[in-house]
């Protein structure tokens, strides 16, 4: 697939790509997002290089993820953002924000507009949010963005090595007043 742009108010959502390296890499230098990610720590320019050059472009080529960078007006990188497709129907979404940009509702901004496209270009009928359990900032992003959060998933994340438990949510296109592509039938209570 060719990358697409998305706009929201105040974001631009557009493809990573290697202009962006430096900004990347200065931003990825948090120890918050080194702690709450999976990005490598200690982070590398060459981590910077290969996400940029590499791992982006791919992704979009071969539909395996897509990834967004949020970008200010003024350009500056305020955070990502990535869908990735997990089975038919369904895709998993992942976002960061950089220090100085956080508490400013960007990446729930952010977040509402990938999930829409998600719900009408890709198909998507559920898409996932998944954190380690703690990141305090992920859940609130999720949840003020509509997410469910379904629960606490034990030892179901594997970070650098460690089993990790997480919480999980899910939106659905019917949360953001959007028809699914496929039936849902939810549980009775």
């Amino acid at each position: 697939m060719e990358p697409v742009t998305l706009t929201t108010d105040r974001l631009l959502l557009r493809a990573i790509g290697p202009q962006d390296t430096d900004a990347v890499y200065a931003a990825a230098q948090d120890a918050d997002i080194q702690r709450w990610t999976t990005v490598p720590s200690p982070y590398l320019p060459e981590h910077a290089r290969n996400f940029t050059e590499e791992l982006v472009p791919e992704g979009w080529a071969n539909g395996s993820v897509f990834t967004f960078g949020l970008f200010l007006p003024e350009g500056d990188l305020a955070g990502t953002l990535s869908i990735t497709p997990r089975s038919p129907g369904e895709a998993e979404i992942g976002f960061w924000a950089a220090k100085e940009h956080r508490g400013n509702g960007y990446v729930t901004e952010a977040a509402l507009a990938a999930a829409r496209w998600a719900f009408t270009q890709l198909a998507v009928d559920r898409l996932e949010w998944r954190t380690e359990a703690g990141n305090n900032a992920s859940r609130a992003v999720a949840e003020r963005a509509g997410f469910t959060l379904e629960g606490t998933l034990r030892s179901a994340l594997g970070v650098r090595g460690v089993r990790r438990d997480c919480w999980v949510g899910s939106l659905l296109p019917s949360d953001l007043g959007l028809p699914s592509t496929a039936p849902y039938l939810p549980a009775s209570a």
